[in-house]
């Protein structure tokens, strides 16, 4: 996946706020990439337009090959549910759906046909093989975003995107779940891009990210949780001169 100088700006009242600025970002096929940035530095953004669930104003935003940012909503839709799985912090599992139904619910809404051990594969694989008969109001956090992974690997997406997809969880629950991701990328090649706010958790990245008011201010490859906090710290605001004002996350 590989954005080419991207640009999106938003209205908030009378004034113009551009949330990413010619960000150019490559999202190599079977890798690991952790978005980092200060509030407003466009991270959230970024992600959602890499997906398609925003529009850019310019620029070019393509799955192999095929140019997001050019197809019409339905053709659009169409490729999210085939290529696409998603993670967020809140978890969004149907409450009067079984662990099961949830995970299977991608493939029904895709009209493709279930496989009953394709689920139970699915259920094993993030350690739920006894669970897939509750309900997500029976599970603890944890495991409802281990149903949520579940659901967004059964298409077998090109890319995941997950926004915080530890942010609701302590701290033990939430290594589980990032080692989890970094096994999809490490035994299935998929990729994953994952926005986050913690250094812990995008040390389970391969590379981060770094943003600082809508353009890509650097990386860091193979990241340990000390060295991308010290990279987050230089992008504080205050922390750089000329610094503007806040955009969009």
């Amino acid at each position: 996946m590989r954005l080419t100088d991207v640009h999106r700006t938003y209205r908030r009242g009378n004034d113009r706020v551009r949330a990413l600025d010619g960000v150019d970002a490559d999202f190599a096929t079977g890798t690991f990439t952790a978005i980092m940035g200060p509030s407003g530095s466009g991270k959230s953004t970024l992600l959602q337009c890499a997906a398609g669930l925003d529009r850019v104003d310019a620029g070019t935003v393509l799955l192999d090959g095929a140019p997001l940012h050019e197809l019409p909503e339905r053709a659009l839709t169409e490729l999210r549910r085939e290529h696409m799985g998603f993670i967020f912090q809140s978890f969004n599992l149907i409450p009067a759906l079984t662990a099961r139904q949830n995970i299977e619910l991608p493939l029904r809404l895709a009209g493709r046909a279930i496989d009953p051990a394709a689920i139970d594969r699915g259920l094993s694989g993030v350690g739920l093989a006894e669970r897939g008969g509750h309900r997500p109001a029976e599970l603890s956090g944890g495991q409802q975003q281990r149903v949520a992974i579940a659901r967004a690997l059964v298409t077998r997406p090109k890319v995941v995107f997950a926004d915080e997809p530890t942010g609701a969880l302590d701290s033990r629950t939430a290594r589980e779940v990032l080692a989890l991701l970094r096994g999809v990328v490490e035994q299935h090649r998929q990729t994953v891009v994952m926005v986050t706010h913690d250094p812990v958790a995008a040390s389970y990245s391969q590379r981060v990210l770094f943003l600082a008011d809508g353009r890509v201010t650097g990386e860091l490859v193979e990241p340990t949780a000390e060295g991308v906090a010290l990279r987050m710290a230089a992008l504080e605001p205050g922390s750089q001169p000329g610094g503007s004002g806040p955009n969009p996350c």
